[in-house]
């Protein structure tokens, strides 16, 4: 047992505490300068920065937001008046966490297929992102589902990289974001996406019961069940919600601390539908919290206004706001699309 686990456990449930979500904010330099190119904005540093204390500086986001998930470059910036980020997110009563996995790499000798990397090193790094005030940490592996794949080899690499990250995030007194997402690219069907998620979360549980990760101590990030951005099928969002709660309950242990869900692609509004349903028709059911850790799900209104504009950002900080609470509705299970409009910004 890690030295940590009084402290871990009670981080797990400060992050998934009623009505609050994980703001995802951990998109690398190359990700999140190619975001800003599609809207003319300068893809440098100082924008970088202006952007994200942008996020980190909204007004009464920690209502609804337990924590924000930094990258490497996030987390030892400052704003315009030198005040460190993890101050503002501190001050602000959040808790800050970071991405530590270095991403996903194709995996030798099965093409099309990729695997995560990041684990040479990590004991030192999470050791120094402890000394500076993080208290969690995120990982993420990506499943892509096609014609003869995922293969079996290319799962069970994903979920042994998932829970050695894990096993030394709990050692090193940072609580795990475990984050297996089965991709929405493609044309697989909704059932096609349950059998691919179920292989997927079995083989990760497997692997974190084989590293000794202590579940109470850790936050399952998965996908939601959906079929995939080219299908002809579409499923309602209760089937989505329906099948997904269903592979969870299957297959997550019910001494998980919580399931936050990345958003995956889906737009603001379904990725707010489909939490609110599985809260709503199913929360009594689900032994854990079930919330978000959504990234552009939330961001994306607030950065298409600004647009690299100093005079738009407290026009952002309110759209970005109103997603938020509209997630921290759905998560439980009060949201509907009335929000939408009772909250609309001019």
């Amino acid at each position: 047992m890690s030295q940590y686990a009084q402290e871990l456990r009670a981080t797990a449930q400060a992050m998934v505490a009623k009505g609050k979500g994980i703001l995802a904010m951990d998109e690398s330099n190359g990700t999140c300068n190619r975001r800003f190119q599609k809207l003319g904005i300068p893809a440098t540093q100082e924008y970088r920065q202006a952007y994200r204390e942008l996020i980190l500086t909204t007004p009464g986001l920690s209502d609804y937001i337990s924590g924000p998930i930094l990258y490497d470059e996030t987390i030892r910036q400052t704003t315009r008046e030198g005040v460190p980020f993890l101050r503002v997110i501190a001050d602000a009563g959040m808790i800050p966490g970071i991405k530590v996995d270095t991403g996903a790499q194709d995996l030798a000798g099965h093409p099309h297929e990729k695997v995560t990397e990041g684990l040479d090193g990590l004991r030192d790094r999470l050791a120094e992102y402890y000394q500076m005030g993080a208290r969690f940490a995120k990982w993420r592996a990506v499943i892509t589902i096609n014609t003869d794949i995922p293969s079996q080899a290319c799962i069970e690499a994903n979920a042994h990289g998932l829970a050695r990250y894990a096993a030394l995030c709990q050692e090193g007194g940072l609580v795990p974001i475990v984050e297996p997402e089965v991709l929405i690219d493609g044309d697989h069907s909704l059932a096609q996406c349950w059998h691919v998620t179920d292989a997927t979360l079995h083989e990760v549980f497997h692997q974190l019961h084989m590293q000794n990760v202590a579940l109470d101590q850790m936050i399952l990030k998965p996908s939601m069940v959906i079929p995939g951005l080219g299908c002809n099928q579409p499923a309602s969002i209760e089937a989505v919600a329906e099948a997904t709660i269903s592979c969870l309950l299957k297959n997550v242990p019910a001494s998980v601390a919580g399931v936050a869900f990345l958003s995956g692609g889906q737009s603001t509004s379904q990725a707010a539908e489909h939490l609110n349903a599985m809260n709503l028709i199913f929360g009594e059911q689900c032994p854990w919290p079930v919330t978000f850790s959504y990234a552009r799900a939330i961001q994306q209104p607030a950065l298409d206004h600004w647009g690299g504009e100093p005079s738009r950002v407290e026009a952002a900080q309110q759209r970005l706001r109103q997603r938020a609470q509209c997630n921290s509705a759905a998560s439980r299970g009060e949201y509907s699309s009335e929000m939408e409009k009772t909250l609309a910004i001019a």
